[in-house]
C-alpha cells in the first residue's frame, strides 16, 4: 500500500504564490513521474505539471513560466511552486504518482498509479 498526502493549499489573492506539497509513503521501490493535476467545479482534471525521476517536466500551457514543479527524491516528495495566481487557477489540485510497489502485501512486484486525496486553492480577484 502506498499514500500520497496533500499540503500547501488555501486562499490566496490574485497575483500572489503558493507551495504545494505532496509526501509519497508506503511500500515503495521506486517512483516514477510524479505530477499535479486540477479539477475546478464543472470541469474535467486536467494536467497541471509533471516531474520524472531524471527531472524531465511538462507543463500545461496555461502555467508555464507561473508554475514550477520539483522533486525530492530521498523524500519521496513532489512539489508546486505557484506564483502570480490568477483566479483561472482555483480548483482542486491532486497528487499523482507511479509507484513500482509490491502486490498487496506479497513480494511479487507491480506497478501502481495513485492519486492524492487533494487540497483546495482558490484565488480571490
Amino acid at each position: 500500500q502506498v499514500q500520497l498526502v496533500e499540503s500547501g493549499g488555501g486562499l490566496v489573492q490574485a497575483g500572489g504564490s503558493l507551495r504545494l506539497s505532496c509526501a509519497a509513503s508506503g511500500s515503495i521501490i521506486n517512483i516514477n513521474v510524479m505530477g499535479w493535476y486540477r479539477q475546478a467545479p464543472g470541469k474535467q482534471r486536467e494536467l497541471v505539471a509533471a516531474i520524472a525521476k531524471d527531472g524531465r517536466t511538462n507543463y500545461a500551457e496555461s502555467v508555464k513560466g507561473r508554475f514550477a514543479i520539483s522533486r525530492d527524491n530521498a523524500k519521496n516528495t513532489v512539489y508546486l511552486q505557484m506564483n502570480s495566481l490568477k483566479p483561472e487557477d482555483t480548483a482542486v489540485y491532486y497528487c499523482n504518482a507511479d509507484f513500482i510497489t509490491y502486490y498487496r502485501g506479497t513480494s511479487l512486484v507491480t506497478t501502481h498509479n495513485h492519486w492524492g486525496q487533494g487540497t483546495q486553492v482558490t484565488v480571490s480577484s
